[in-house]
C-alpha cells in the first residue's frame, strides 16, 4: 500500500508548468508505485480522485565525472489529470 511518502516531488519544469494550466500535474514517485496506489494516495490525502493517470519510467542518465562513469538514479513520473475545482495546497502560490 502506497502512502504520501512515496510521492518524492512535484516537478516544476517548463513543460510541467504549461501542463498545470490545463489541470495536469507531474509527480515524481518511488519506482514501485502503481497507478492504482497513486490514485488511492490522491483520494486519501488530497480528497479527490484523479480523472486520468499516465505513467512514465525514466531511466537514469549515464554521466562522466572526473573521468569516471556514473549513473543518475532512475525514477517514475506520473501525469495526473486533476478534476475541475480540486486544489492541492502545495501548488497554491
Amino acid at each position: 500500500m502506497a502512502d504520501i511518502t512515496d510521492i518524492k516531488a512535484i516537478l516544476y519544469t517548463e513543460k510541467s508548468l504549461s501542463l498545470q494550466e490545463n489541470g495536469v500535474i507531474v509527480v515524481q514517485t518511488a519506482s514501485g508505485v502503481s497507478k492504482n496506489q497513486l490514485e488511492a494516495v490522491f483520494k486519501e490525502y488530497f480528497g479527490f480522485v484523479p480523472l486520468k493517470i499516465n505513467s512514465l519510467k525514466q531511466d537514469g542518465k549515464t554521466k562522466r565525472f572526473r573521468g569516471r562513469e556514473g549513473k543518475r538514479a532512475s525514477f517514475k513520473k506520473f501525469y495526473v489529470k486533476v478534476p475541475e475545482g480540486a486544489k492541492i495546497d502545495a501548488l497554491s502560490v
